[in-house]
């Protein structure tokens, strides 16, 4: 297929495809479905091998947001029978992460719900991302924690954190459709702030919100341009209670055409697999590691996730290995960059750094999390079909989370 002969072509250059070609992806039909999974699987392995790293979520501060994000179990008005609490104690946080990093995780993704923090909260934070690091040698700490304030960015960096999580999660022109008390522009901002103070970009999207195939390939494009270093690919996950409780529109084949889009647009960045991947992929997991080179492991923001074992086994018997605690993530040439870079200079954006626009030459509130307040299924139903059809209403696949950080239950890691 010359389509996809040119996109690997491209990927192993890190040079950006055509919007044309990007959007001729999303277009595959599932005949061609295997082609596409194989192509994008050349380029994943061209930069990450067959190494999957392993990320794990500690919500710090559950539900109670007063952002209206249309797709959120936490937003203001939500009646999504979540778990609430506010601020773990750092103790508390680091016992929690601690339980991911035995699990394999090698970064610790701290999540707060609410527009953003206050001076008080990132101090607090800062406690916390001290506490893990003490506990864990070695793990990388993501900090999510809203819209940041001038200044905000540095003194998390300051205090250990090694990236920001804010996702963009839809295309500018769709987004005030889905959230009315924040913009578009404003996540644009706190990622550049976030890259500015020196921390590593993560910042990726929802899919399945009703989106057309142009938005998805807007929101990528977007992406790269921010030269994210890594890109959550959420799949939503339609929470009774909230606005988007009915929008059920993915398949696996979508899910991993959308995943294969995104290889090809930002090949040599960390490439995700964040919430919804049971819900929406179910058991086609295994081939979306061929495309992605990063999951979650375990629970999400507020919902529960397949046992941590179950997917160390997808892993081994897909052929793939856990990524380990001393190996670099991001290929030489990013890598580099981003060691180089000092507080409050940029993050892998400077030339050479694969994903930006110096290369071609050659996300507020719960919503911003790395997994977004999308997750998992608490496991597969047996009746489930072998290919449920887009718009089928499968509320039996969401379960909210009632274990881990914030609870009395031991986390599944």
């Amino acid at each position: 297929m010359d389509l996809l002969n040119t996109l690997v072509e491209k990927g192993l250059r890190r040079e950006l495809p055509t919007r044309e070609e990007a959007l001729a992806v999303l277009a595959t039909s599932d005949d061609e479905l295997l082609d596409v999974v194989a192509a994008a699987g050349k380029v994943r392995r061209q930069w990450f091998g067959r190494r999957v790293k392993l990320n794990y979520l500690v919500n710090l501060k559950s539900g109670l947001c007063p952002e209206d994000c249309s797709y959120c179990s936490q937003r203001l008005g939500s009646k999504a029978e979540i778990l609430k609490y506010t601020w773990l104690k750092p103790d508390e946080a680091s016992q929690a992460a601690a339980a991911g990093v035995a699990g394999g995780a090698k970064r610790v993704c701290l999540v707060a719900s609410g527009r953003g923090p206050t001076d008080r909260d990132v101090a607090r934070v800062g406690e916390t991302i001290a506490a893990i690091k003490e506990q864990n040698e070695g793990v990388e700490v993501c900090a999510c924690l809203g819209l940041l304030s001038d200044g905000q960015a540095e003194k998390l960096r300051e205090a250990g954190a090694d990236a920001y999580n804010h996702n963009l999660n839809t295309s500018e022109a769709t987004y005030g459709g889905i959230t009315k008390t924040h913009t578009y522009a404003d996540r644009v901002d706190t990622v550049q702030k976030a890259h500015a103070a020196g921390l590593s970009a993560c910042s990726g999207l929802i899919a399945g919100m009703g989106e057309s195939d142009e938005d998805l390939v807007d929101v990528v494009y977007a992406l790269r341009e921010l030269d994210s270093d890594s890109v959550p690919v959420n799949f939503l996950i339609p929470f009774e209670g909230t606005p988007l409780a009915k929008e059920w529109n993915l398949t696996p084949q979508r899910c991993l055409r959308i995943l294969a889009m995104v290889r090809f647009v930002c090949p040599d960045v960390e490439v995700r697999i964040a919430g919804g991947r049971e819900v929406h992929l179910r058991s086609m997991q295994p081939l979306a590691l061929h495309v992605a080179n990063s999951i979650f492991l375990g629970d999400y923001l507020t919902s529960e996730g397949q046992a941590g074992q179950a997917d160390l086994d997808m892993i081994a018997d897909a052929g793939f290995e856990v990524e380990g605690a001393g190996t670099t993530t991001l290929p030489a040439h990013r890598a580099d960059v981003a060691a180089a870079a000092p507080a409050g200079g940029p993050c892998g954006s400077a030339a050479g750094s694969g994903c930006g626009p110096a290369a071609d030459a050659e996300a507020a509130g719960c919503g911003s999390a790395c997994g977004g307040c999308s997750g998992h299924a608490e496991e597969a139903p047996a009746a489930a079909p072998a290919q449920a059809e887009a718009g089928d209403v499968r509320p039996e696949l969401v379960a909210v989370r009632r274990r881990g950080a914030g609870t009395d239950i031991a986390p599944n890691a």
